[in-house]
């Protein structure tokens, strides 16, 4: 018998060109200089109307780094009236009437952040910092932004269709674990009562969305476009359901075929809420169909109605990708900000991207899970261009491009060899285990970019401020002596993330031995270039699968390599990540979930326990040596206590410290040779090797 992973998806036709549309009647109206955040501006292009209106919960900023720009100006080009209502005051509706009603939708997202992680930290503490708001002011946008807008657009016009997407929906599509409330909660469309939900990095799903309704299309008629979800009354007829059971299929889903219309039945929202095992079940099977390749629609139901998620979007070409960091951005935040400072800007005004998605798939990560793990790559030349205008019409600029990168630094033009086989793959990463020998490793195209990109006039550097992924790079020397020589300013960030093998497995990340070779060929690299470089490894603490002993024998590597955390991470439970289902159900999602026959996974919930796995990662802070000291007498490693240089911690205790919570921030004092680095940017956590 068949099981579900075996049945063949349907054949979905090529997807349309996404600049092959022809263009909305509002074309004639051209390109705004920035897309209006006002009526006196709307006025100023001779609108009467918008067409689409976009709410976000960042302040808008007119970049490709930010996907209500993308968005906004993609739609601008194919011809629709485009307004902007960015953080608004959510208290009541009049700010959602700033533009008037829009002719065909409102499409509200939270902005480049969930609201939730934006506002709070993984111990569930306010933050009081928003680096997308003007002068980095916390409070500007409500929690679970995405439902709270959609409210406040419904009572603002009550028939004004809402369409939701960004990562905040992406990532909450389905029933979901929310960390913040410690439940399961429905599908965000169910919770904002919006007509569709787009998913993704969503330019083609806006562009088909945007012209069909313009052309009188009804919501309802948009389930044949790929990367949406919307809510139906019952599955249509003609349509086989595949139920999401790792054993096997059922006998009507054994017996379909390659030309049969086919959607796999997730286990409803009321049984993923009350059985966490169910919830980690669905989650394997949500992952599982994530291959655009080959993923078929997912089917949920929600009390009485069916939620209905397209398979994942085609990924961009790279003439699309070129199309789409073409357009006519200002590349500035909107004047109305006056000279506030924004930090995300201040981080991001003198950068580029390259690519967008990611193959590793690491299981606490939702790059994979919004973006996909194909990447998507743009031409040289439109870099170079882009980087030229960066130099030319950017403000600032001193010759300095301050990260050439995307998710990851080098993935750039990597795919499988094989598109027969990339297509009918369901594994989750391309590089656990191990390297998967279809992947192409190359990083010569990556080189050749490097090397153009600082030959152009009037750059001086080219800065890789994106995270490398190491277990690609040892793979290719000369890549590493290239960013060594070339495109390291002092440090380097890497995410070997855990030392021990328990926690790697969960996360899906190599071992820590493939992180040694990287700092070898590093550490060479420098040495030859003549430079004194660091890695500042990163690392997570309180991550499902790890032990308290995990953690400690993590700190005696840190002791042992002269590594003292100033900012840490402790493992934070994200809508929709395999992480998260571990941390929900005590299962573990990347084998087969079976009633009473899943693998156990450990996991961190207790306050207590969670600071001391913290605290492991800052043995050298004596707010945290009383903790550590007891955790050790109870796990038998008291010979870790001493004042010797193989000790983690000391016997004595500075005047002032170690108050029993262990939440002290600082040392009463700093030791001889101590040396501590704080990189705080949009909440990153950083390790310093200490000064010798």
């Amino acid at each position: 018998m068949q099981t579900a992973a075996h049945i063949p998806a349907p054949a979905y036709a090529p997807p349309k060109g996404l600049f092959s549309y022809r263009k909305h009647w509002a074309h004639r109206f051209g390109t705004a200089p920035f897309l209006p955040m006002s009526r006196a501006e709307m006025d100023a292009l001779g609108w009467d109307a918008c067409d689409i209106i976009l709410v976000t919960g960042d302040a808008y900023i007119d970049h490709p780094s930010f996907g209500m720009a993308i968005i906004g100006r993609l739609l601008e080009s194919h011809g629709f009236r485009v307004g902007i209502i960015a953080q608004p005051d959510w208290q009541n509706a009049d700010a959602f009437k700033a533009l008037g009603e829009p002719a065909l939708f409102f499409g509200v997202t939270g902005g480049n952040m969930d609201s939730m992680v934006n506002r709070y930290t993984s111990d569930k503490r306010l933050r009081h910092n928003d680096s997308y708001t003007p002068g980095g002011e916390g409070g500007k946008r409500p929690d679970r932004s995405v439902i709270v807008y959609a409210q406040r657009c419904r009572e603002a016009y009550n028939d004004a269709p809402i369409v939701l997407g960004g990562i905040e929906a992406s990532l909450r599509r389905i029933a979901h674990y929310d960390y913040w409330s410690d439940k399961v909660r429905r599908s965000v469309l169910a919770d904002a009562k919006a007509d569709i939900l787009i998913y993704g990095n969503a330019e083609r799903a806006v562009v088909e969305v945007a012209h069909r309704i313009a052309k009188g299309a009804k919501f309802s008629d948009l389930d044949d476009v790929r990367g949406v979800a919307l809510m139906k009354s019952a599955v249509p007829e003609g349509w086989t359901e595949l139920h999401a059971d790792d054993i096997s299929a059922s006998d009507e889903g054994a017996r379909a075929s390659s030309n049969t219309q086919t959607v796999v039945r997730l286990p409803a929202f009321e049984q993923v809420e009350r059985d966490p095992e169910t919830y980690a079940r669905a989650s394997r099977v949500l992952h599982r169909e994530s291959n655009p390749g080959n993923a078929r629609g997912l089917v949920q139901k929600h009390g009485d109605r069916e939620l209905w998620v397209t398979p994942p979007p085609i990924p961009l070409t790279t003439a699309e990708m070129d199309g789409v960091y073409d357009l006519p951005y200002a590349r500035a935040p909107h004047p109305s900000y006056g000279d506030a400072k924004i930090p995300a800007w201040d981080m991001i005004r003198f950068s580029v991207t390259t690519m967008r998605g990611c193959f590793g798939g690491c299981s606490f990560c939702s790059i994979t899970e919004h973006e996909g793990r194909i990447i998507q790559s743009r031409s040289e030349e439109s870099i170079i261009r882009e980087i030229e205008t960066v130099r030319d019409k950017v403000e600032g600029f001193t010759g300095i491009i301050s990260d050439i990168g995307g998710p990851t630094a080098n993935m750039y033009r990597m795919a499988c060899k094989d598109k027969e086989t990339e297509s009918l793959c369901r594994r989750p990463s391309c590089v656990f285990p191990g390297i998967c020998p279809n992947l192409n490793t190359n990083h010569d195209p990556l080189i050749d970019l490097y090397r153009k990109a600082r030959a152009v006039p009037g750059v001086k550097k080219v800065m890789v401020a994106s995270g490398v992924r190491y277990d690609l790079a040892v793979k290719s020397p000369a890549y590493i002596k290239e960013l060594v020589t070339h495109h390291v300013g002092g440090y380097l960030k890497i995410a070997p993330e855990h030392t021990e093998a328990g926690p790697l497995s969960k996360m899906m990340k190599p071992g820590i031995g493939t992180y040694d070779r990287f700092k070898q060929l590093f550490d060479q690299a420098a040495k030859d270039a003549g430079k004194k470089y660091f890695l500042i490894p990163y690392f997570i603490a309180a991550h499902p699968g790890t032990t308290d002993e995990d953690m400690m024998n993590l700190a005696v590597w840190l002791k042992k390599n002269g590594y003292r955390a100033d900012q840490v991470q402790t493992f934070l439970p994200s809508p929709m990540a395999i992480s998260t289902a571990m941390y929900h159900s005590g299962k573990n999602p990347l084998r087969a979930v079976r009633k009473g026959a899943s693998e156990e996974v450990a996991t961190i919930k207790g306050l207590r326990q969670r600071r001391l796995h913290k605290a492991f990662l800052r043995y050298h802070d004596a707010e945290n040596w009383p903790m550590l000291r007891e955790a050790l007498k109870k796990m038998g490693r008291a010979d870790l206590i001493g004042n010797g240089k193989h000790h983690l911690v000391p016997t004595w205790q500075p005047a002032g410290t170690g108050d029993k919570g262990g939440e002290g921030r600082r040392m009463g004092k700093k030791h001889k040779g101590q040396k501590f680095l704080t990189k705080g940017v949009l909440g990153a956590k950083a390790l310093m090797p200490r000064g010798r």
